[in-house]
């Protein structure tokens, strides 16, 4: 595709989710720096040894919307899956937008990678 730029989508839809108020849920603090690097900067949860149950209430008590960014290898997807779970349980949408980017237009896996990939302003 003549003109397409996977980091210029990147950086608008990582734009789009922070002017969409929603809260972002990462792995660890790695995770948060990249974002933070990519402009990113509030609203972030990180999981790092904290109950799954324990983000997902604090995250719906307090947003209606949340992205799951965690990592895109097996244990980022599991948990993905149960994140996902908890918080519709717990009446949050769940916004997928940058995540079905990364898995079908980057090899990105890694969460914390993500900066490497934005142009930088």
């Amino acid at each position: 595709m003549r003109g397409y730029d996977v980091s210029e989508e990147l950086a608008a839809l990582l734009s789009n989710l922070a002017e969409s108020k929603a809260a972002i849920i990462v792995e660890g603090s790695k995770d948060k720096a990249a974002l933070e690097k990519a402009g990113i900067g509030s609203r972030i949860f990180v999981l790092s040894s904290r109950p799954l149950f324990a983000v997902a209430e604090e995250v719906a008590a307090n947003y209606s919307k949340a992205a799951i960014l965690t990592d895109l290898d097996a244990e980022g997807r599991k948990l993905y899956g149960k994140l996902n779970t908890l918080l519709q349980q717990l009446g949050v949408k769940v916004d997928d937008n940058v995540r079905n980017f990364l898995f079908k237009s980057t090899k990105l896996r890694q969460i914390e990678g993500i900066a490497n990939i934005i142009p930088q302003r």
